[in-house]
């Protein structure tokens, strides 16, 4: 066994990573005096997996959904459910399903091991039948008409559709009732044996607990696996938007909008420093303490619901800014001026560094909550990222790098808004 211990000066924190014999990497951050313990346990697969190759196999093309689909019944076993063994140990537990990872998680105060004995053993359990598959096809096709009467999801999805012409990120994460009635558990095995490989997967533990503890358990529980290469077939992105407007009506009082700038995104993800680089240039251009911000609320045009995000994965990434607006196209207008603005003008010096301290300041207070610890932790790890050398990369940042960054960000030929506006 392999056992790194990750310190940061800077910070005063430190955690450990083990790479385990059975090839899961694990990372224990102990913070002593905490009352509450949070583990997540995940596999870099999501729903945009579903077209892949394991090494010497033959290609496979899977259904959409079936990433989510697969979190739901992992919780089943021929004894019960997940959620009943949790019960006995009090543990709130949950899991969700992105386009890139899926996630099995608990917090808890009391009885750690236990609970965390839980974790390890139902999602190293797979227990699909034909009955039981064909049970949560009700239950998931509910939650998925659910989805697709709420405007905050149909918003985005509607503003994927409206940026990405072939990439699968712009399918539903749950699929559709179509496309979850062709799941069978065959299917399922199948991506559980291609994707929930330990070496694909990583647990974080972080809280009121030690190194020994977790490592004693993960040395007993967790199943040797062999290492294998899975690669996932993206198909040809083109640089161009599918259309620059879409809107869709809903019975809601105020409209929404999401206005995106689409990216060329290669097959390498972003690095821990372009991460760092386009937090700080959002923070210049749109946060509560920008010119922009003050405009808008200002005109009346935003609420506090207003907010923006990076949003990168695999083949796929784009800046995005959301919120209410009674008047979303001028909304829209008035952000893209700015970044026309900034591009010609570039940040002043006092921009840049009031910008790099508050984006600093946001992330330290990530090392306050266990949850935030291991949720960013586990998100890191799966883009090959670390989280003391991102915090690095912000506190080391230049405005010349910011400059350089935002050359290749917020092109707006390349923007597209989405709008949901209430029905006449």
């Amino acid at each position: 066994m392999n056992m790194i211990e990750k310190k940061s000066e800077r910070l005063g924190e430190q955690y450990y990573l083990i790479h385990h014999p059975s090839g899961l990497r694990i990372y224990v951050y102990p913070k002593p005096g905490y009352h509450s313990t949070y583990a997540i346990f995940g596999t870099k697969y999501g729903s945009i997996n579903t077209s892949f190759q394991v090494e010497g196999q033959e290609p496979v093309k899977v259904p959409d959904g079936i990433a989510h689909y697969l979190e739901h019944k992992l919780f089943e076993s021929e004894d019960g459910d997940a959620f009943a063994r949790y019960a006995k140990t009090g543990a709130s537990a949950n899991a969700f399903t992105s386009f890139d990872t899926t996630c099995y998680l608990f917090s808890c105060t009391e009885k750690v091991e236990e609970s965390l004995e839980i974790l390890l053993d139902f999602v190293q359990s797979p227990y699909f039948t034909a009955q039981t598959v064909q049970k949560e096809q009700g239950i998931i096709g509910q939650e998925i008409r659910m989805y697709d009467d709420d405007p905050n999801w149909r918003v985005m999805f509607n503003l994927l559709g409206a940026l990405y012409h072939n990439h699968p990120v712009k399918i539903d994460i749950a699929g559709t009732v179509e496309s979850i009635a062709e799941i069978t558990a065959e299917k399922l095995y199948t991506c559980y044996n291609s994707f929930y490989n330990l070496h694909n997967m990583a647990l974080c533990v972080a809280g009121n607990v030690t190194v020994e503890q977790v490592v004693g358990l993960a040395d007993r529980l967790l199943k040797p696996s062999k290492e294998q290469k899975v690669e996932t077939f993206f198909p040809e992105e083109p640089d161009t938007i599918v259309k620059e407007r879409v809107e869709q009506k809903f019975p809601i009082a105020v409209p929404l909008f999401q206005l995106g700038f689409k990216e060329t995104a290669g097959k390498q993800r972003a690095t821990a420093q372009e991460l760092a680089l386009t937090d700080i240039i959002l923070e210049a251009l749109a946060s509560k303490s920008s010119p922009l911000y003050r405009e808008l609320m200002d005109a009346q045009l935003i609420n506090s619901s207003f907010g923006y995000e990076y949003f990168e994965g695999p083949g796929y990434a784009s800046v995005i800014f959301t919120g209410e607006s009674r008047d979303p196209d001028k909304t829209a207008q008035m952000i893209r001026n700015a970044v026309d603005k900034l591009h010609r003008e570039g940040i002043s010096e006092e921009t840049f560094e009031r910008a790099r301290r508050a984006v600093y300041g946001r992330n330290l207070s990530i090392f306050n909550s266990t949850e935030a610890i291991g949720t960013v932790m586990i998100n890191l790890s799966f883009a090959d990222q670390e989280v003391f050398h991102y915090i690095d990369c912000i506190a080391q940042a230049t405005l010349e790098q910011v400059h350089e960054r935002l050359r290749h960000q917020l092109d707006c030929s390349r923007s597209a808004l989405s709008v949901v506006s209430p029905m006449e």
